[in-house]
């Protein structure tokens, strides 16, 4: 499995590469985690353990890509939508 963590204004972004089972490419997963709120208590925003139905990329890299895309996607989308 890889990893990579990225902040992203008030979100960290969280994104894996999980080998397949049959060794058959990765699986990109997304956590994405609003750190600094109102309250002082994180939350979770959004949480996909198989990105894409479970897709399998060739690389680790194009994965966690996938992941970060997908990521920065939800915190654009929660910002624009003023979510505290």
């Amino acid at each position: 499995m890889t990893l990579v963590q990225r902040d992203e204004g008030d979100y960290c972004i969280y994104c894996g590469a999980i080998e397949g089972a049959r060794d058959d490419g990765y699986i990109a997963a997304v956590v994405v985690n609003q750190v600094r709120t109102i309250n002082l208590v994180p939350r979770e925003s959004f949480r996909d353990n198989a990105l894409a139905c479970g897709h399998r990329w060739a690389s680790p890299e194009a994965a966690l890509s996938y992941a970060m895309a997908k990521g920065l996607e939800v915190v654009k989308t929660e910002q624009s939508r003023g979510i505290c």
